[in-house]
Formats: C-alpha cells, sequence, structure tokens
C-alpha cells in the first residue's frame, strides 16, 4: 500500500504521523499538495507549515550517504534521493586513507569496516614513486584500508539507515526552487518535496549544481584513460611480467587480479572522447592493450567498461542560500592518490554538524558559511597536488626528469612523511586564528586513563577533554561532552573539540574557554 502525505497545517504533528503508517507497512511519500507548484512562494511556505523533511540529500553515495547519518546523529530529519534504482555493481575508489578512517573511528563504525578491507602500509600514493611508509605519522592508523566503494556505500548506508535516515532509489531531482523559507524540489515522475535544506552530493555531472548556476571553473581534460572489470584468458604469470614491464615507463597501465580470471585493467585511452558519458567498447580497451603492451590478454566479457580524465574544476561556491555543495559535486580531479571518495566523505564530516546546528536553532553566525571557507581550499589543495602528480606520470622527457628528482627528495624522511599527511588529508588545518599549535588541526586519536579519545565522538557532540578538572561548559551541556581523563600523549591541560574533531580551543584559562565557546558552539543556554 502506497500513501501520499501531503505536507499542510492540518497535518499535526506530520513526521510522527508518517512514522506511525511506516510502522503499519504502508510506503509514505511525503510530498507537497497537488497545485502546490503553481501557487506562489508565500502561499507554498504557508501550505507546507511544519517541515516534514530537514534535509533532502541529493545523491547517495559515499558523501550523501556519510552526510545523512552525520545529521540524523543530531535528529535532523535527513532524505537521500538517489536516481539509480539498484547501487553500483562496479569499484570505482578501492580504498580509505587515514583520515577517513580517522572519522570511521569518531563515529563508532570502524570495526565494520576493518572486517571487510586489508590494511596495508606501503608508499607509491604520490604520483606512483614507490618509497616506503613514512614512519612517526600523527595518528593511531598508520595505514591505508584496501575496501571496494561498493562496500564503503553499503556500510554507510546501513549506518544511515540504522540512524534513521530515509534512502529513496529511482528518484531523480530535476528541478529546484528556493525562497526565503526552504527549498521544493521536483523529482523526475513529477512529485514535489519540501524541505528546509538542499545538498547536492550527486557527482560531477552535479544537476543541483547546474540548476543553481554555479560555476564549474577548471582546466578540462587533457589525456583520458580507460578502466574496467573484465575475464582474461592470458596465464596470469605472463600477465604480471607484461605489467611490470610496461609500468617502468607508463604508470597509467595495470592489471589486479580479482579472482576467477577476472582483472581490473587501466590503459592510457587514444585521446580524449567528446562524450564521456559514452563508455568504452571493449574492442576500443584491447587496442590500447595492445598499443601499450603488445598483448590484449584475451580480455573478454566485460563487467563493466569506463573512462575518466585529468579534468580539475572547483564549484566557486559551496553554498547558495539554502541550497549546499559536497563531495563531486563541488570538485573533481584525476584519481592519483585515491582522494576523491575521501575528500567527499571529510566534506560531509565537516558539513554535517554545521547544518545540523542551523536546523536545530543554535548555530552561531557564520557557522554554516564555514563549510565553503574551510573545506574549499582543502579541495583546492587537493587539485592542485593531483594536477602535480599527473604532470609527474608524463612520458614525456621534461616530467621524467622532475620525476627523477622528486624521487631522491622522498628519500628525506620528512618530505616523504609531508606527501604522504597531504595525500591522506591529516596535514589538513583549519584557519582558526592564532593560538596553539594544535588550534585548527584534528586531533588524533589518544590513550586516556579510562578508555580513547575517540570511542568518546561516536555521538557527534563538541567534547572537552579536561585534564585539570577546573574547568566547565555550563550552558553548553546540551552541545558539548565535558570529560574529565587524563593522557600521556596530551601535553596540553584542555583541549575543546569540534563535532570533527578539529581543535577550536587549547589551554587551561575558564575565561579564555568561554570567549570560544559562542563560536562553534552558539550562546549558552540557562
Amino acid at each position: 500500500m502506497s500513501i501520499d502525505v501531503w505536507v499542510t497545517r492540518d497535518v499535526e504533528p506530520p513526521l510522527e504521523l508518517a512514522v506511525w503508517l511506516r510502522a503499519l507497512g504502508a510506503e509514505v511519500r511525503v510530498c507537497a499538495p497537488p497545485d502546490f507548484a503553481e501557487q506562489p512562494a508565500e502561499t507554498q511556505s504557508r501550505q507546507m507549515g511544519v517541515f516534514m523533511i530537514d534535509v533532502i540529500v541529493a545523491g547517495g553515495g559515499p558523501t550523501g550517504l556519510m552526510l545523512a547519518g552525520e545529521l540524523r546523529l543530531h535528529g535532523v530529519h535527513a532524505l537521500v534521493l538517489e536516481k539509480e534504482a539498484e547501487p553500483a555493481g562496479y569499484v570505482r575508489a578501492l580504498g580509505l586513507h587515514v583520515r577517513s578512517i580517522e572519522v570511521m573511528d569518531q563515529r563508532g563504525l570502524l570495526e565494520r569496516f576493518l572486517a571487510l578491507g586489508r590494511q596495508f602500509a606501503v608508499g607509491g600514493f604520490f604520483a606512483g614513486i614507490t618509497k616506503s611508509w613514512p614512519d612517526r605519522l600523527d595518528t593511531a592508523h598508520p595505514y591505508v584500508l584496501a575496501i571496494p566503494q561498493t562496500t564503503t556505500e553499503r556500510l554507510l548506508g546501513e549506518h544511515a539507515t540504522e540512524v534513521g535516515a530515509e534512502i529513496r532509489r529511482g528518484c531523480e531531482l530535476v528541478g529546484l526552487s528556493q525562497d526565503e523559507d526552504g527549498v521544493t524540489v521536483e523529482l523526475a515522475d513529477g512529485t514535489q518535496l519540501r524541505s528546509r535544506y538542499l545538498v547536492g552530493c550527486d557527482g560531477g555531472r552535479s544537476t543541483v549544481r547546474k540548476l543553481l548556476g554555479v560555476g564549474f571553473p577548471g582546466e578540462p581534460a587533457k589525456v583520458e584513460t580507460l578502466l574496467g572489470e573484465m575475464e582474461v584468458t592470458e596465464d596470469p604469470a605472463t600477465v604480471a611480467a607484461v605489467v611490470a614491464e610496461v609500468r617502468k615507463t607508463q604508470l597509467r597501465f595495470g592489471a589486479l587480479p580479482l579472482g576467477d580470471g577476472v582483472y581490473r585493467l587501466v590503459v592510457p585511452a587514444e585521446g580524449v572522447a567528446e562524450d564521456r558519458t559514452v563508455p568504452p567498447a571493449l574492442e576500443e580497451f584491447k587496442q590500447q592493450l595492445r598499443a601499450f603492451a603488445g598483448n590484449d590478454f584475451g580480455a573478454h566479457s566485460p563487467r563493466w567498461l569506463s573512462r575518466f580524465g585529468d579534468a580539475t574544476r572547483q564549484a566557486e561556491r559551496y553554498r547558495t542560500g539554502r541550497v549546499l555543495l559536497a563531495g563531486d559535486a563541488a570538485h573533481i580531479h584525476p584519481p592519483t592518490g585515491g582522494q576523491g571518495l575521501n575528500l567527499g566523505i571529510q566534506d560531509a564530516f565537516n558539513l554535517g554538524w554545521k547544518l545540523a546546528a542551523e536546523v536545530g536553532g543554535w548555530a552561531p553566525e557564520g557557522l554554516l558559511d564555514s563549510y565553503h571557507t574551510e573545506r574549499h581550499p582543502v579541495a583546492a589543495d587537493v587539485l592542485d597536488n593531483t594536477r602535480a602528480q599527473m604532470e609527474l606520470l608524463s612520458t614525456e622527457p621534461g616530467p621524467r626528469s622532475v620525476r627523477r628528482l622528486m624521487s631522491e627528495l622522498m628519500d628525506f624522511e620528512e618530505v616523504n612523511r609531508y606527501l604522504i599527511e597531504k595525500i591522506t588529508a591529516i596535514g589538513v588545518r583549519y584557519d582558526f586564528g592564532e593560538g596553539h599549535e594544535l588550534l585548527g588541526r584534528r586531533m588524533r586519536d589518544v590513550e586516556l586513563k579510562r578508555g580513547r579519545l575517540y570511542e568518546l565522538m561516536h555521538g557527534g557532540r563538541g567534547l572537552l577533554l579536561d585534564q585539570t578538572g577546573r574547568l566547565s561548559v555550563a550552558g553548553w551541556a546540551d552541545r558539548i561532552d565535558h570529560v574529565v581523563d587524563v593522557s600521556e600523549e596530551l601535553d596540553v591541560p584542555a583541549v575543546l573539540l569540534r563535532p570533527d574533531g578539529h581543535v577550536a580551543w587549547a589551554g587551561e584559562d575558564q575565561q579564555e574557554l568561554l570567549s570560544r565557546l559562542p563560536r562553534w558552539f552558539g550562546a549558552a543556554v540557562g
């Protein structure tokens, strides 16, 4: 049984009604009255009365699912709209970097990922330059977790559903409009939905970004790479030998065995396709394999084929009124270093608590705008380093000379560590002004006398870790947990952490703490 709930002032309280109906087994679609679109904005807002949806998230990939889970930790009603009816059956990204691993640990999700992934600490993440994993990384998780994107999406989707997010598949957003009170979205089937905010997490070809008219400047693709999974008839030893030889000069070539004769193959394309939405044909793939390796490995029965370019683009702004952008909708870049999926997850981690604060009514002025202020420079840096890496992957004499020089420089431990911290995002520091050296940095997980720091952050609240026992967050107890404990790994009396784990204050002076609290957590209560 399917029931459409039209949101008007006559429905009190709408959220509880929907929950009750769903409990009875009904499929409930929350939508506006049939003539909603024909009415003036002020009439629309009046009709909608109480919003049934706080935030609509367009896109059910890792970014959108992570965001939905973060919003639900704060009681925000989040609806994820995904245009694809079924999850993707192919794997694009293959791993989580250190900061994303920390994010999962902060929310109590890491054990799920560790059970299905493989930990490894190897070099080669910067332009494929093979160096050992650096020592003394500032993290409790000095490894990369190899895990397919399909698994990551499934686990994040399960978490989002567990905490109460609603995920609707086969729902394509085709239109949007906003006013001072909220956002109205139109779906391909004509359904209209109303929410307080909309977040576009709908990929590099984002419909939300295009409908907003947000500029997406950058560099177009100059080279293109073919990627796919298929069966091969060639002997595995021969495949391995050929790949090893080709990769001496061409690092955009590879063959990863997946089992049962299936390989994940990557090879440079002949040129740049006019329409990258059209996947390559198997014969095109085999032709390029022969061109670079002299062997097409007997490739057949492709599971999926795709192409990607080295375009780098970034949205001019991440927020337009009540509509925001995150993940690939806000930035695209080459996949060098495996940063794309991780960057989107970290966008969501930064945005979730801020947007929840806006919905909850306690956000201080400028908090939601700080999402753009903080995350836009981070993505710009990723675009820079991926562009640099693509240059170092070139087979031209000039780039190869620079590559040899970079390889020599990376023999210095500090250089190697700096580049890995950049790729894995643990080197990110937001500009919070002058202060302690920890200010603006994310706090690593530290051992406390009574457990671990990250174990205390699963609820997504702020946290005052107080080693003095003399401080107070009275007035903010509804937003901040006050933990009195000590750590041998922490040489500062106390730290105030935002819900995303970044240090908002460090010290021991109560008055100084009180001056910082309103900036991130709004006005005191009581």
